[in-house]
């Protein structure tokens, strides 16, 4: 299943079920998983690993070095899960010395076309990167995160599982689990209800988040109330990522 004009390092390792199309490059150790598959002008570099099941569209480039002055052809890789799609002109970069070597992606993403995840980003799965969206270097994002088109994320920063960023929004700060940003400065507008709902959230697990949401993200809450938001979290799981997300914040959130 490889096209005679594709171009496939010797050290490079593909499993007997991964499809190649027309003029695709793959340079360097790579590594394919069984069911991927790879379409025309698509251009993968190693060191990378890649699951299974995983779709890349036409002139997708993977593994490329980092957009990073400091980077001096130091060993690092980028490392893919599974059944991940990364459409048409979508870049993703491999790490770097200084953080950690290793760009990484789960599985069941979404990427669309000019989509760009820079080195050293940690992703989880289900996440959803609409066009042209862009994560510079080191930035995180938990799992079934959703960035809108064009919307772009500063070095560092980090996005909590189940966050929707809107279109065109600049994220300078840490955006917590399950709330809503938007706007060229971006402001947390609320809670991410509806995507909540579609995953399964009960009413009550949205009505406490919701209260931690005007509480401790709109506004910065006092002792007591970290106090009554903790005690509150030892029997809802979600009210516990949303405070240790918080707690662990560096660069603060977006209120």
């Amino acid at each position: 299943m490889i096209h005679p004009s594709a171009i496939i390092a010797p050290e490079a390792q593909l499993d007997p079920g991964v499809t190649v199309g027309p003029f695709v490059v793959i340079e360097g150790a790579v590594q394919i998983g069984a069911g991927t598959r790879i379409d025309s002008h698509a251009v993968i570099k190693g060191p990378c690993r890649i699951g299974r099941d995983n779709h890349i569209f036409s002139h997708a480039v993977l593994g490329e070095i980092p957009q990073d002055l400091k980077f001096h052809g130091e060993t690092s890789w980028l490392e893919i899960g599974d059944r991940n799609q990364f459409r048409e002109f979508s870049t993703v970069h491999r790490g770097t010395e200084g953080g950690g070597g290793v760009t990484r992606i789960g599985s069941d993403s979404l990427f669309m076309a000019y989509a760009h995840v820079a080195h050293d980003c940690q992703i989880g799965s289900h996440v959803i990167l609409a066009n042209a969206a862009s994560l510079a270097g080191h930035a995180e994002v938990g799992d079934h995160a959703i960035f809108g088109g064009f919307a772009v994320a500063h070095q560092f920063c980090r996005i909590g599982a189940h966050a929707f960023i809107g279109g065109f929004s600049k994220i300078s700060k840490d955006v917590p689990p399950f709330v809503m940003v938007d706007g060229a400065r971006a402001r947390a507008i609320g809670l991410n209800k509806e995507g909540l709902r579609r995953r399964g959230f009960s009413a009550d697990t949205l009505t406490v988040l919701g209260r931690c949401f005007r509480q401790l993200v709109k506004k910065q809450g006092d002792d007591m109330v970290w106090a009554e938001f903790e005690q509150a979290a030892a029997t809802e799981p979600a009210l516990q990522q949303m405070l240790d997300f918080i707690r662990a914040s560096t660069r603060g959130i977006t209120r």
